[in-house]
């Protein structure tokens, strides 16, 4: 009896080259180079009515910015499920009520007094949401901006520290997970929690290796720190076997299991795991450079919850403060990368710098005003996080089309429109359209959920006509890359397209 995977790839083959036909895989033929509207039109009925997706929904606007004229429309106005496209609506109202230069900022301070080298009293690290105190910024050293807080506090004279080093964290709300998040996404890294303090995007790095010698399963975690318990239940399979390692944290704990198989001869495998709590992390990762920089630490490293009084910055002598990269650069990497936490943060940014504290709620609210100058009803949607790993979220492709519009009118266009993948080159698009004439023609976000799969953005004609689309499909049961396959056709008939 043939397996299942068996039929599903047989599947994939045979529609694949139905549908991924020789104008993609070898683009020069031009046969589609000059098209009438109604001619681009009836192609596109013709792509969308594949019968593999007659369970499912298509939605999709195709508009052109210089004439708002729309060459094609389906499903316009229903709502789908917009996943990693939803970043698109969270990075625009970042730019507009935050501005393309906004940095986080993260201050310290110090709650006590100097006595020669020794700090009587406490650090205090407040945190404002900076998300990129980590590696991605800096060359893949995570540890970098640590050590030079280390460095700065030695440079002041300090040698010891006879309180705590605090994590005050409460510039946001202590609501880490999305509304509508799946339970068991909670240890993979796209799901780490938000909060007023990040360090390395909330995750350890786990990488597994094979002992040489006596060819067992080895892990080892970056940050090198004791925050995490790590259950090492991986086992060495032969040389001819699979690898396939996964990693689960405990709810609410900081023990992570590394279980699964790896190949004797394998190369090292590595992962990521989101840590429980993102300040505690923090601050005891902290805690740890400053002992490696010589800086005695009597107390603990604790989170502002933990403290019997209240802090009282009036009282506190600040240090320094560390400033983020500028937006404009934190968003490509949203977008490119589809990070989530990324977008939380900068969800809850908004909401902190317009309504004075960092929650979901109070950035929705921003953003509900800034959709409304969009020409968009906020009522009509549904939206419930940043980045779109809900399910709850909803949204129609003629909003998101709308949304692109008035962005590439906007004066924050040049920020957004660099911040999203580009097609055969880099981020989420970066293996898609590759050598053909949409390659570096198409600027636009990917989003991905089981069942959905999503592409919204920006592309070119053969004329150099500017459009804004949103190809967006729901509720498929056939192989992802099949969907992929006709937004990339559909993609490759816009780039051949001419009026002339």
């Amino acid at each position: 009896m043939v397996s299942r995977s068996i039929c599903a790839l047989f599947l994939l083959v045979i529609i694949s080259v139905q549908y991924f036909p020789q104008e993609i895989a070898n683009d020069t033929s031009g046969k589609y180079a000059y098209s009438s509207v109604p001619e681009f039109w009836s192609q596109m009925n013709d792509i969308f009515n594949d019968p593999n997706f007659s369970n499912s929904q298509w939605g999709v606007v195709i508009q052109s910015l210089e004439t708002g004229e729309y060459l094609y429309k389906r499903n316009e106005d229903k709502l789908f499920i917009p996943a990693s496209d939803l970043k698109l609506f969270t990075t625009s109202t970042g730019l507009i009520t935050l501005g393309s230069e906004y940095k986080f900022r993260t201050n310290l301070y110090m709650n006590g007094y100097i006595d020669g080298s020794i700090l009587k009293g406490d650090i205090v690290v407040q945190g404002r949401g900076d998300p990129t105190i980590s590696e991605r910024f800096y060359n893949g050293n995570m540890l970098k901006i640590y050590n030079d807080w280390a460095d700065s506090l030695i440079n002041i004279g300090i040698d010891e520290i006879t309180g705590n080093i605090v994590g005050d964290d409460n510039a946001f709300d202590d609501v880490g997970l999305g509304a509508g998040w799946a339970w068991d996404y909670e240890s993979n890294w796209f799901a780490a929690p938000s909060s007023a303090i990040c360090f390395n995007d909330n995750c350890v790095d786990i990488v597994v290796t094979v002992n040489k010698k006596s060819h067992q399963p080895e892990v080892m975690v970056a940050p090198d720190t004791k925050y995490v318990i790590i259950l090492n239940k991986a086992i060495t399979v032969p040389k001819d076997s699979n690898t396939a390692i996964e990693t689960y944290r405990e709810p609410g704990t900081s023990v992570i299991t590394i279980f699964g198989t790896i190949r004797d001869n394998s190369d090292s495998v590595k992962t990521y795991v989101t840590v429980n709590n993102p300040t505690q992390y923090a601050m005891v990762v902290l805690k740890d450079v400053l002992k490696r920089k010589g800086i005695l630490l009597d107390g603990y490293p604790i989170g502002v919850n933990d403290m019997a009084n209240t802090l009282d910055y009036s009282k506190m002598r600040p240090l320094f403060t560390q400033y983020s990269q500028p937006l404009k650069e934190i968003i490509k990497v949203t977008n490119k990368q589809s990070q989530n936490l990324y977008a939380e943060q900068i969800l809850k940014a908004i909401g902190l710098e317009t309504k004075g504290y960092g929650t979901v709620a109070n950035g929705l609210s921003t953003e509900g005003r800034v959709l409304k100058e969009m020409g968009i009803n906020p009522e009509s949607m549904n939206i419930v996080d940043g980045s779109g790993l809900s399910r709850l979220d909803l949204v129609t492709p003629r909003q998101i089309v709308a949304l692109l519009s008035y962005m590439y009118k906007s004066r924050y266009f040049i920020p957004f429109f660099n911040s999203l993948p580009i097609a055969g080159v880099d981020g989420t698009l970066g293996d898609r359209m590759q050598n053909t004439k949409a390659q570096s023609k198409i600027r636009a976000k990917p989003g991905y959920l089981e069942s959905v799969r999503n592409l919204s953005g920006y592309a070119f004609t053969g004329d150099n006509e500017p459009i804004a689309f949103s190809i967006i499909v729901n509720n498929f049961s056939v192989p992802v890359k099949l969907a992929e396959n006709i937004q990339d056709l559909v993609c490759l008939r816009i780039a051949n397209f001419k009026r002339k």
